[in-house]
């Protein structure tokens, strides 16, 4: 059997030309640690709706898939020995605020994306997305 899918959004200030990225603090465990907030794909359920159904509850925010960051692993990054990642850009339509799971949110570019304690699976992924938010457009 495959491993269950959790998807995280990269919210990020202009999805054209991104310098900013949200990052969220858990307040459940394990709390106090930084993630890309998002959640588990659901059976029968997209990413993309997953997605976008996760930020709704935990932000209290609607958002715009736009696309998979991808690695070298094809865009996904293990969590655990049952769960594997993947992060999309998100563009926001609204003002985040954290509702559930989490107690902070914050703002980060490239230069501040190692100034939180970030769970491990997303710290895995920040090299990709530092060199985004360091003004490389995501559509060429």
């Amino acid at each position: 059997m495959g491993k269950q899918l959790v998807v995280g959004a990269l919210i990020v200030d202009d999805v054209e030309n991104p310098s900013h990225v949200l990052a969220a603090r858990r307040s459940t465990p394990p709390a106090g640690k930084w993630e890309f907030p998002g959640g588990k794909v659901e059976e029968g359920e997209s990413a993309q709706a997953a997605l976008a159904r996760e930020i709704r509850e935990e932000l209290d925010l609607s958002v715009r898939v736009e696309r998979r960051l991808e690695s070298s692993a094809g865009g996904r990054w293990p969590i655990s020995a049952t769960l594997e990642m993947e992060l999309w850009w998100c563009s926001a339509q609204g003002e985040p605020r954290p509702v559930d799971s989490h107690d902070q949110l914050r703002w980060l570019d490239s230069a501040t994306l190692g100034d939180v304690e970030w769970l491990p699976s997303d710290r895995a992924a920040l090299p990709l997305i530092a060199d985004r938010l360091a003004r490389r457009p995501l559509r060429q």
